[in-house]
């Protein structure tokens, strides 16, 4: 190999070693900044979804310190919920959800009134749904329909349905058209967790 040659390869070699360990650096110092934005983001999820005033342009610090103020955690026969004094509703609890959509994952929290029947609120906070279709289930639109439904239906069947030709029973919620899959497969995964609470919720007297 010729001098030059020689010199090139070692030089590209000793950059790239460089440059590797500038980026893994860079990495770890970043580390504790990202777990602290993920902590913040599922703090900011449940708070809203409870309903807990919160500064938009909170810190991740200052979040974490309302939730630590403001919710607490119950468990029920292996089920984990938030739970909130709400000013209006009373005493709310809020658990999470998740099941595959149509692209990927989704991920969300169903919360509770009192009563744990009827919906205070619920959110879509994680999915790869198509926007302007499927993505439509984290808008405000769609979410706030579930507000004041019934996890069972008139005649006491657990669970959510999603329909196309009117929502006129006190369990059902228009689907998003153009997305039969997604809204067939947020209906699953609602069933699922409202059959889990229904059955702990009830044995437990809550």
């Amino acid at each position: 190999m010729k001098k030059g040659s020689a010199y090139t390869v070692l030089y590209a070699a000793v950059l790239g070693i460089i440059c590797a360990v500038a980026l893994t650096a860079v990495d770890r110092f970043t580390d504790a900044k990202k777990v602290a934005n993920a902590q913040a983001e599922e703090v900011q999820n449940i708070l809203t979804v409870l309903g807990v005033p919160f500064d938009a342009e909170a810190s991740s610090s200052d979040l974490l310190a309302v939730y630590e103020s403001m919710v607490g955690e119950e468990e029920i026969e292996g089920l984990e919920f938030f739970v909130s004094e709400h000013p209006e509703a009373g005493k709310l609890r809020a658990t999470r959800f998740h099941g595959p959509g149509l692209w990927g994952p989704i991920e969300g929290l169903i919360c509770l009134e009192e009563d744990m029947r009827t919906i205070f609120a619920i959110a879509f906070y994680r999915h790869e749904e198509t926007p302007g279709l499927g993505g439509e289930i984290s808008s405000a639109g769609f979410q706030d329909q579930f507000r004041g439904k019934v996890i069972q239906g008139p005649s006491g069947d657990p669970g959510i349905h999603l329909v196309n030709d009117g929502a006129d029973q006190i369990n059902e919620i228009d689907a998003i058209t153009g997305a039969t899959m997604t809204s067939d497969k947020v209906e699953d995964m609602l069933s699922e967790i409202i059959e889990r609470i229904v059955a702990r919720s009830g044995s437990s007297g809550a």
